[in-house]
């Protein structure tokens, strides 16, 4: 299951991916961990926790889930936050992030923008796309760290460039109001026309808004630039 992201009025949501131990998965551990450390249960939540007691960051990672959706097991945050943090501590980048949401939102506790920030940049740091579009929206509004409109800028280029289209309009809107960055009406047209390939509603009409106040080289050459990108994004791995 993925959940859907993106910052609103209540803040960034949780993001829950498919659960990682398919009955295939299980039946490999059983015969590799079960032999180590003895059987597993048949029981897939039974096993998950198994693995989790044992030290296992993406069973911790996917236990921490199922407490925060209440998935298998009563929905506890407090659970979600035991088992999410022992996956971060490990280095699972996707409990990086999930904590990161739990510090953010609070659920039942103040909300914590400075332990959202640290976790946050932990994910981001490790190439987690979704982890850098929020850490940039924080840099931008000053939450948990101090506002910098050139770190912003930084993360969200980070996230734009594996493909997110809401960090590639957010990138054009930097570009368009120098903000973070010199003003640059070829790169704000090349990064709407970027996050309208990815299929952001509003960089359309966006782009041609800056379109009205540029020459037609330059058009020409955000265009070509745009391509390029997008050409090179639809490139096989290792081309």
């Amino acid at each position: 299951m993925r959940m859907n992201f993106r910052p609103n009025t209540d803040g960034p949501h949780f993001r829950a991916k498919a659960p990682i131990f398919t009955t295939l998965i299980l039946a490999l551990l059983h015969g590799i961990l079960g032999a180590q450390s003895g059987p597993l249960p048949a029981d897939p939540q039974e096993s998950l926790r198994i693995m989790a007691d044992r030290g296992d960051a993406s069973a911790q990672s996917e236990l921490g889930i199922n407490y925060y959706l209440g998935q298998g097991v009563t929905q506890d945050f407090s659970e979600a936050e035991h088992w999410l943090r022992l996956a971060a501590e490990q280095g699972n980048a996707t409990a990086q992030f999930n904590l990161g949401c739990l510090h953010y939102q609070g659920h039942g506790k103040p909300r914590d923008y400075a332990g959202a920030f640290f976790w946050y940049r932990s994910a981001a740091e490790q190439g987690n796309v979704d982890a850098q579009y929020i850490l940039a929206d924080m840099y931008l509004n000053g939450q948990g760290t101090q506002k910098s409109n050139v770190k912003a800028t930084q993360f969200f280029r980070k996230a734009a460039e594996q493909g997110d289209g809401a960090a590639q309009f957010k990138l054009g809107v930097m570009y368009n109001h120098g903000k973070g960055l010199p003003k640059d009406p070829v790169e704000a047209y090349k990064w709407y026309t970027i996050a309208a390939a990815s299929g952001h509603a509003k960089a359309v009409e966006y782009r041609d808004k800056v379109a009205e106040n540029m020459t037609p080289s330059q058009i020409d050459e955000a265009q070509r630039l745009s391509q390029g990108f997008v050409a090179h994004r639809m490139q096989p791995e290792g081309q």
